[in-house]
C-alpha cells in the first residue's frame, strides 16, 4: 500500500466505473450516477477528519483497509442525516464494502 496520507482516489473510481456509474468531478471528492441513483463519494484516509460532510443524500466512503473499521466508528458516533456506506481497497484492485445502508441496525 502507498503512504497512507494520500487517499485512494484512483481505487474509488474504478470500482464506481467498473460498476457501470458515470462519474464527473475531481479530486478527492466525486459524483456517481447510475440510472436514478447518485451517490457522492469521498476518497478518504482515516487520519482525515474534514472528510465527513454534514449533509448529503446517499454517500459512500472509500478507504484503505486499515482504517475501515475506525471510519465506521466514526461515522456511526456522529449519526449523520444521510444514507451512507464504507468501501475498503487494498493496494491492488481488491475491495470490500464493510458497511452499507441495509447493514444497519
Amino acid at each position: 500500500m502507498g503512504p497512507v496520507s494520500i487517499p485512494p482516489v484512483e481505487q474509488a473510481r474504478s470500482i464506481f466505473s467498473e460498476l457501470g456509474y458515470t462519474l464527473s468531478g475531481d479530486g478527492t471528492e466525486f459524483r456517481a450516477e447510475r440510472e436514478w441513483k447518485v451517490v457522492h463519494v469521498t476518497a478518504t484516509t482515516d487520519e482525515d477528519e474534514d472528510s465527513i460532510p454534514d449533509s448529503g443524500s446517499l454517500r459512500c466512503f472509500v478507504t484503505y483497509r486499515e482504517a475501515a473499521e475506525s471510519l465506521v466508528r466514526r461515522l456511526s458516533d456522529l449519526k449523520p442525516d444521510y444514507e451512507w456506506a464504507v468501501i475498503s481497497v487494498t493496494d491492488g484492485s481488491g475491495y470490500d464494502v464493510v458497511h452499507a445502508p441495509s447493514m444497519r441496525a
